[in-house]
């Protein structure tokens, strides 16, 4: 089994030598401080948002994808309102939902399962306009799972939380938008790693024609300018795919993914290193987008030197690539 495990640790390191990988778009202005970005586009007047992991989260604006980005403030302007760690937040994840931009982040610390998933809603998403509603959810030590690393998703009005960090790797929970905050009905299982530290985490689902997929990052995420782990045991971008939004995912090659499946997107390749905390996004101009953090080896390993990644997603065959 030791042996095995190693294996799929270092596949994503052969893939990358046998298959080339697009670079990322070009990027202007402040395209660092992007940990776990968000991105997406205000429909009133086409201006683009991004949103990053740290303090109260940043927020950057651009008229175009590509820049140049200015970062225009905060999302929260006082400390979260979740119990524990409520001061440095992590992972947004911004949605539209009719008129309403919803934003879900993280409250956590590192390796800790005392973690909250809360919720702020905004009508143009500019600093200053966000009313933070606090927890939507929460985990404490001995769960099955990590509340961190929420995303939303509409399902043509009902709408799920897709979550989840290491231990039991991802699930899924049904909220309702008009009450937020209230308790919610039981989690189910998404995708698993049994093997070594089930390191996944970053669940984004979405749907397209009939099928669901779900895309989540594998492997170490932090750090790495002083703990650069083997080659292949960083960060990749993965992904996972069922006709149903609830179970049933399994990879290209038919591997389920609550036993350890999973299709390589994006792995590290040229300068481009521990791509992760992914996004997809439907732009109306460019269409199908992935959008990331990475790691510019040309530049620097720090966590405040990661840059935002964006790749024109192609579904030839059914399947994502870049």
């Amino acid at each position: 089994m030791q042996f095995l495990n190693s294996v799929l640790l270092v596949v994503p390191a052969l893939v990358a030598l046998v298959q080339g990988y697009a670079m990322p778009m070009a990027c202007s202005g402040i395209c660092t401080n992007t940990h776990d970005p968000s991105l997406i586009r205000r429909s009133s007047d086409g201006k683009y948002f991004r949103f990053a992991t740290g303090g109260r989260m940043p927020v950057f604006t651009a008229p175009a994808l590509n820049g140049p980005w200015s970062q225009a403030g905060t999302v929260l302007q006082a400390n979260a309102k979740v119990s524990g760690q409520n001061s440095d937040m992590w992972a947004p994840d911004v949605s539209q939902v009719g008129d309403t931009y919803y934003l879900i982040y993280s409250a956590s610390s590192f390796g800790s399962q005392n973690s909250n998933l809360g919720l702020a809603t905004s009508k143009t998403m500019e600093p200053g306009s966000w009313t933070d509603l606090g927890s939507i959810f929460s985990s404490k030590t001995g769960d099955r799972y990590n509340a961190i690393d929420g995303q939303l998703m509409n399902l043509n009005g009902g709408y799920v939380v897709n979550f989840g960090s290491f231990w039991q790797d991802l699930f899924q929970f049904n909220i309702d938008l008009t009450r937020p905050t209230l308790g919610k009905d039981g989690t189910t299982q998404l995708v698993y790693q049994p093997a070594g530290e089930h390191a996944i985490e970053a669940a984004y689902m979405v749907k397209r024609d009939n099928t669901f997929y779900l895309f989540f990052s594998a492997g170490k995420c932090c750090g790495l300018d002083k703990n650069r782990p083997a080659a292949g045991q960083e960060y990749s971008i993965r992904v996972c795919a069922s006709s149903n939004y609830k179970g049933g995912f399994k990879d290209k090659n038919g591997v389920d993914c609550l036993k350890g499946g999973g299709t390589i997107v994006l792995p590290s390749h040229d300068n481009i290193y521990a791509p992760g905390g992914q996004g997809v996004y439907l732009d109306p101009k460019q269409g199908w987008l992935l959008y990331y953090h990475y790691i510019d080896t040309k530049v620097g390993y720090a966590d405040g030197q990661k840059k935002l990644g964006i790749n024109k997603l192609n579904w030839s065959g059914g399947w994502p690539s870049v």
